[in-house]
Formats: structure tokens, sequence, C-alpha cells
């Protein structure tokens, strides 16, 4: 989504008026939902004028395209400023800016990672230069139109409130700074200079527009990813928060002995990079020659990565044998007689789901945290508290602080926040905390949300979503609350489970023969799986029929934890503790059964559905999705695509009643090209056309028309289906610009008709009366090569008419 574009003449002006700040303020609260605090308003306000000032230039043009704050695809990340326009080849450009208010920067030990004053005492982040070019990176890989266009990115940062050269261009961060330079306080003229050597050529923001329409490849999924990461290579880019959790892991984890012992506790939410982060510092740290293992109590995960990884070599691990795997993926029980200090580092995944005790039995050891942090020199947990959805859970921040000081540990406490499923969405999440009651937060709607989510009026609807969904990749399951009987995995294995009589729709619970690897299995999509065989991993969409331990009366979530099914361990100890303290009872049911819902409700990447049988519940649910992004199955993408954009409006522009039509003063003539045949004298066109609004941006001239471009032609200036501004009359030289020509012998190949649009070159010769045209050239601008130009000589120049000079595109 784009919060602010404009062209650079306007973007100066909105900067000028000094009400920049509001401006994207404004904006953000009608595309986003939601408000920003002082700081960042203050920091808009600061860094917008002083990129201003440097645009302040004639070489760069008028008409670059100026956007603010837009979106890293897949996360939850903003880029502060990108400039667009095409280089001197005519390849379009896209300069990304990342703007620091920063005044003092010191440089750590810690690879891409700075220190600085962050409204409170120094911390550690990455650097501009590293965080740039990783946002340049994302977008890279994600966005096809950049690939295929292709756009060429070029990232930097522009400090303009510091003079720490010796920092910020340290040699040490050169890896970085030579893929996006840093410029500081006293650079504006080599930013300047940086901007014009990219951008040659203006192109009112149409890049931006390139980039936003791009189809958005999926998040890359650990599992399918993870031997590529066991080989070396580098499968994740890790970005702000993510950096510096991983660097400061692998700090802590170099620093670590008998005599020194360190745990890391990381918080992060659902999608926010804990696995791949762990992941990656189990490959970095083993490649170092440490001892490391990856450590999680769910055998899902686990028995997912061994299938993923069993048979492969690896350089760094050698060949990956099932004893290999296991000694590099383990559970979490397994340390109850380890010796202290074993271990170099052990990376505790979903932490939240630790156990007190150990064994089959829950009989063995003390408690998990403390032998965990016992057997290893370095322990790093990773957690989410939101996510303990079993009557044993015992992980929490407490527990973990606890044992680590009991055991003399030094403690270190960070934060992820960058959010890679849900498509990025962080409106999503914070929803689904607000409707399940979890927590109160400002996003008790969707608006705004890129994130697919439909609320079915049977299990059936939800049920034919998914398995459309699942011919795209194998990546489309249902799961459930667990209230429902497991009666064929003994009593009845032809039946069903899960039966809705009067839908039409009956299911069986995930069968034992595939286990743990449910959610991978070829035919599972048929089944529904539960909390258990799909914690820890992730799915492009998810359903979830949520059962009768999850209802709402009167706007009010009730959970009642007797309506699980008996045969659900995860509640097993409530009725006891019930009877002895009923408040405390209802209070960790009542936990339990709201984080499974909000687990099962973030497994997908690209998106849920839910169904409650129960009508009340349904109709809260589907009135508080409000604003939801509704699934389109018109045509189902390839995994590697994102939905199909829905079908552009016919016109996108006001059209006024002739009424209201004041021309030129409040509207201008559109003209619809597809049908054009014959003169475009004034006459024929002015009044027969619809007068339209143009945006508020662009003022209404008396020379101005809207017209559609159809064609690929002139795509690298003007996509197929744009709206386009136009301005006739057209005096003075034409050489070089982008005009809308008729003549009789033209056949464009696009529209069939006798006009077309493309850049006009002419050739003349002096005569005694002046100069006249030899041979008059219109060239395609194309990234497809089949285009030919059209050569108009000498006898045919005279039937040539220049209908309009292209201005803008106003919508793609």
């Amino acid at each position: 989504m784009i919060v602010y574009l404009e062209n650079k003449a306007q973007f100066r002006k909105d900067v000028f008026s000094n009400r920049i700040e509001e401006i994207v303020h404004d904006a953000v609260r009608q595309k986003l939902g939601r408000s920003v605090g002082p700081s960042e308003l203050n920091a808009w306000k600061n860094s917008l004028r002083c990129m201003s000032d440097v645009l302040e230039d004639n070489d760069i043009p008028h008409d670059a395209g100026v956007a603010v704050e837009f979106a890293v695809p897949n996360t939850a990340k903003r880029i502060d400023l990108i400039i667009t326009g095409t280089g001197a080849d005519g390849v379009r450009t896209a300069i990304i800016i990342e703007l620091k208010q920063w005044q003092d920067v010191k440089t750590t030990t810690k690879d891409g990672m700075v220190s600085t004053y962050l409204g409170g005492p120094d911390r550690e982040t990455t650097h501009p230069s590293y965080q740039a070019w990783t946002y340049a990176m994302l977008i890279k890989d994600f966005n096809e139109n950049v690939r295929l266009d292709p756009i060429q990115l070029n990232p930097c940062a522009y400090l303009h409130n510091c003079d720490e050269h010796k920092v910020i261009n340290a040699s040490r961060y050169e890896p970085y700074t030579s893929k996006a330079p840093a410029f500081l306080k006293d650079d504006a003229q080599k930013l300047r200079e940086f901007i014009k050597t990219h951008v040659k050529h203006g192109d009112s923001g149409e890049t931006m527009y390139r980039i936003r329409d791009g189809k958005i490849r999926p998040s890359k999924g650990l599992a399918d990813h993870l031997a590529s990461l066991l080989q070396g290579n580098q499968e994740f880019y890790m970005i702000d928060d993510q950096k510096v959790v991983y660097e400061t892991a692998l700090a802590l984890s170099g620093a670590s002995s008998a005599g020194h012992k360190n745990v890391l506790i990381v918080n992060g939410g659902p999608g926010t990079g804990k696995s791949v982060v762990a992941v990656n510092l189990l490959v970095e740290i083993t490649q170092r020659g440490e001892i490391a293992q990856y450590v999680t109590k769910n055998s899902a995960p686990r028995a997912v990565y061994q299938s993923k990884l069993a048979g492969k070599e690896s350089p760094i691990l050698g060949k990956l044998t099932k004893a290999r795997i296991s000694n590099l993926f383990v559970g979490s029980g397994g340390y109850t007689e380890t010796k202290p200090d074993t271990f170099n580092t052990l990376i505790v995944d979903e932490a939240h789901r630790l156990n007190e005790k150990s064994g089959l039995f829950s009989n063995l050891g003390e408690n998990q945290i403390k032998e965990i942090i016992n057997a290893a020199s370095c322990a790093i947990f990773f957690i989410d508290e939101s996510q303990r959805i079993h009557w044993k859970d015992i992980g929490d921040n407490e527990q973990i602080r606890h044992w680590a000081k009991d055991l003399g540990a030094q403690i270190i406490e960070l934060d992820l926040s960058s959010q890679f499923r849900c498509n990025g969405s962080d409106g999503y999440l914070a929803w689904i905390d607000d409707v399940l009651q979890i927590k109160d937060t400002a996003n008790q709607t969707l608006d705004g949300a890129n994130y697919e989510f439909m609320v079915c009026e049977s299990a059936s609807e939800m049920r034919d979503l998914i398995y459309q969904r699942n011919e795209e990749s194998n990546k489309a399951r249902m799961v459930a609350g667990y209230c429902w009987d497991w009666i064929t995995k003994k009593k009845d294995p032809d039946g069903f489970d899960i039966t809705f009589p009067k839908q039409g729709y009956e299911a069986k619970w995930n069968l034992d023969k595939d286990g743990s690897l449910w959610i991978m299995a070829a035919d599972s999509v048929s089944e529904v799986g539960c909390i258990h065989t799909c914690q820890g991993l992730e799915l492009d969409y998810v359903g979830v029929i949520i059962g009768s331990d999850f209802l709402v009366r009167n706007g009010e979530v009730v959970t009642e934890a007797t309506n699980r099914s008996s045969q659900d361990r995860s509640i097993h100890g409530y009725k006891k503790l019930f009877k002895s303290d009923p408040v405390a009872a209802r209070a960790k049911a009542d936990e339990i059964i709201k984080n499974t819902y909000r687990t099962l409700m973030t497994r997908g990447m690209k998106g849920c559905y839910v169904y409650s049988p129960d009508a009340e519940t349904n109709a809260y649910l589907q009135a508080a999705s409000v604003g939801a992004l509704k699934p389109n199955l018109g045509s189902i993408t390839t995994d590697d695509q994102n939905l199909e954009h829905e079908e552009k409006p016919t016109t996108p522009f006001r059209v006024l009643d002739d009424s209201e039509v004041k021309p030129y003063e409040n509207s201008v003539p559109l003209f619809d090209l597809k049908i054009a045949a014959g003169s475009f004298s004034d006459e024929q066109w002015l009044d027969e056309c619809q007068w339209v609004e143009l945006p508020e941006h662009y003022a209404p001239n008396k020379d101005y028309f809207v017209a559609q471009v159809i064609g690929e032609s002139m795509n690298r200036k003007i996509p197929n289906g744009s709206w386009c501004l136009f301005k006739a009359n057209v005096i003075g030289s034409r050489e070089g610009k982008t005009v809308l020509v008729q003549h009789r012998d033209i056949q464009d190949p696009d529209t069939a008709g006798q006009y077309t649009i493309k850049t006009y070159h002419s050739e003349k010769s002096k005569n005694e009366g002046g100069w006249k045209h030899q041979k008059i050239t219109l060239k395609p601008e194309s990234n497809d090569t089949s285009y030919e130009s059209i050569i108009l000589e000498e006898d045919s120049t005279v039937d040539l008419a220049i209908i309009g000079e292209f201005k803008a595109v106003i919508q793609a």
C-alpha cells in the first residue's frame, strides 16, 4: 500500500506549506487506520524538510515520484522515502532512502550493528546502510514487477543530523555501505548527486505503482528452505530487530563459558521470525565449531525438519543421517541428567511450551527450564507467552529469569516485532487479540489489514475454500479446537469425527499414519488438524473450526473447558484445580482456550477462514471482521503469487452530472481512445465525452483531458490499461516527448486504430521557407522487443496530427 505519493514539485509544496507531517499523518490514518505519536510526527517534519532541500535542484526532474512510508513486502516494516523515475538508459529506478535523525553514533563489534540514542539510553541497532540494503533485497526477492520489469533498486541512508563519518563509514561496515551508501550531515550535495545519477527522467510516481501492483511472492517457509540453510546458503534476510537478536545471540554464545553463563530471552509473537533466527543461529554456531542444539518440545516441527533433511549433504554438518538430525533438533526433556555446561549453546524455540517435569509419565527431572540453563553455557529462549496452550506449559519470562538467577547466569532480554506471517499485518494480529478478548487493542476492525480473512457460513463452505487454495501449493489445511472425540482412532476407523449433517460436512481428525507429518502429507487436506499438529509450523491458508469451548454471549467471550473432548490432554488437571480453586481454574482454562484459537488463527501466511457452528458466535465474528480482505476465488494463484488483483473499475474517476459540470474549472473531459476512429476535432470529442474530477493534486487546465492507454508498447512508462492525463494543443518542440498521434496510415497493433502513443523523434532539413520534416520516428518504450518504431517519411508527415502530450499516469 502506498501511503503518500506525489511528484517532486508537489512534495516540495507540501513541505513548504509546513504541513507535511500532518499530510502524511492524515494519509496514515486513512489508509492504515492508525495514528502515530509526537516523535514520529517530528521525524517526518524534520527529515522530510531536509529531503526537500536535497531535491531543490532543477536536474532532478520535477515529476520524479516521491513516496513516503511504503511497506516492505510481507512485513510490517515501512520504508521512509522512495524517489522514482527512469535512468539514462530508460530503465525504471527507485531510490530507497532510510532517514535518520541520529546525532551521536558508536561502532560495535557486531556485524552490521551500531549503537545510538533511541528515545532512552544508547541501544544497539542495525546500521542504516544494512537496513536500507535488506529492505531493498526483500522488495527484490518478493516483488514480481521489480524482478521482471525490471526496476533498478538503489538503497542508501541519510543521517541529516550526524557528522560521525569515522563511525558510519568505518571500514568494518564497508560490506553494507558499498551496497547502500550512507550520507551524513554535510553530504547533502553528495546525496543530490547520487539521486541525479540514478534518476534522469521523471515518472510521476509510476514506478511506485508498478511496485505496488507487483504480484508478491509469499514469505519463505522455514521448512522448505531448511536444507539450503544447512548447506550454508543465505535464504533469509534478517531485518531490524531480527538482526539485533541474531548478532546479540552470536556474541553471547561466543562469550559464554562455564564460569560465565548467559541467558537470552527473546519475546516475539506469531510470525516474527523466532524459528528462522533460531535455525540460522544453529547453523552459524555449529559452523564456528561449537556444540549447539535446537530444542523444541513440539514434536511436529522436529518431524517435519527431519523429513525435509533426511539424506541431504551439508558442508557444515556432513551427511544428514537420521541420527545426526535427531542430535541437532531435539526435544526439551533430554537434559535431566546432563552435566553442567555440556553444550556451548542451547537454542530453545517455542519456549512457552516447556514443562516442569520430563519423561513419558512426567516423573523425571526437576524443571526443564532449570535443566536447559544448567546444561549450556549459553541458553537462548524464544518465547510467546500467548501461545501457552497446555495445562502443563510453564514457559514464561518470570520462570526463566528465576532459574537463570538461581544458576548465576547473566540475563539479557530482547523483542522481535518484525512481522512476516499474515502478510506482515500487525493489524490482523492486534485484531485477533481484540476479537478473542485476550487484550484490548485499537484494532477493532480489519480496515487496512492486508490479509485475507473470511467468516464462513458453514464448515462445508470453508472446506471448499481450503480445497481450492490447496491446489496452489498443498499448503492449505483445516484445523479445529479439540471439541470432538477422535472416534475413528480406535472405535470406528471408517467413520468420521467431525460432522455437520445438515451442511453435508464430515471429516476425520488427522490420521495416525501421518502423525506429526500431517501438515505436509499429500492427502491430508481432507482431514482436520488440531493445535498439537500445527503449532510451530505455518501454512499459506488455514481454515479454523471453532468449537463449543469458545462461545460469545451478548458480546462477551465465554470459554468452557468442559466442552473440550475428554481425549484432549491439554486441559487435563482442570477438574482437580476447579475443586480447590474454581476461580484460578477458570482463569487458566480461559487463557489456554483463547491462546489455542489465537495460535490456530495465525498459522496462515496469506489467509484465514473461520467458522463456528454456534450462530451467535459466528455472527459476532462476522460483525468484528469489518474491512477484511475477502477471498477472490475467480483466479487461483500459483505458489509464488499473491491473489490476483480485483478487476479495476471501468472509470476510476467521479463522473459529474451535466448540472455539475463547469468545464476546466471543476472537471476535464474523459475520452475513450478505444473507440477513436476519426478526427479528434473539438466538436467530435468535447460534445460527446464525459466530464470527470481529477485527483485533488491535479488542477484542471483548459488543455487537459484524460484517456486510457491500451497496450504494452509503452509499458516502461505507461502500464497497459493506465488512465493518463494529456495536454492538448502541443506547442513548441515535440522532440523526445511522449505524444498521442493520429495518422491515416497508422495501424497500431494494440488498438487496431489510426492513432498511437509513442516517443516522438524528428529529422528535419532546411529549405527556403525554413525547416521541414524529412522523417518522423514514433518509438516504443517497451520491455517487449517485438514492438517496432513507426517511421513516417516526408510525404506522409503532412497527415500526422499530434493530439496531445502525455503528462502523467493518474491511475495504473
